[in-house]
């Protein structure tokens, strides 16, 4: 396989019906990227701003979201200050899906399904069940 390199260019590429595996972007600025009918099966995306982001019609099972907000106290980008934008889920088939160690504060879950659901152990339909008691 050819190996193109393209080291510190301003380009816009047009790559269409190509196999690209094994590529690898590092510190490059790529907004307002368009991927679409895309396999990106194994894919890492790791120190990025994905501000904006929108993500639809993709199949994202065994996907691991993690450390997502603004860098710790103990990295040089660390601002005391962030507040982390809303984001949204639409439409989103989550069943047996976990979030663990998440800040959901102020987080609105509407005309969902909730069966089997739990929150430390309890499922929500119980406590919606107890609350509207």
């Amino acid at each position: 396989m050819e190996k193109l390199a393209i080291i510190n260019e301003d380009k816009t590429l047009d790559v269409q019906m190509s196999k690209l595996n094994g590529s690898s972007f590092q510190t490059v600025m790529m907004n307002a990227l368009l991927l679409n009918d895309v396999s990106m099966t194994h894919c890492k995306i790791i120190n990025a701003n994905l501000s904006d982001l929108e993500i639809e019609g993709a199949q994202i099972g065994g996907a691991y979201i993690h450390n997502i907000g603004g860098p710790p106290e103990d990295h040089p980008a660390y601002d005391p200050a962030f507040k982390q934008r809303p984001v949204k889920f639409e439409n989103c088939d989550l069943n047996n899906s976990s979030f663990s160690n998440c800040d959901l504060s102020d987080v609105a879950i509407t005309d969902c399904n909730l069966s089997g659901m739990r929150i430390n152990g309890i499922l929500v339909t119980d406590l919606l069940s107890a609350y509207d008691k």
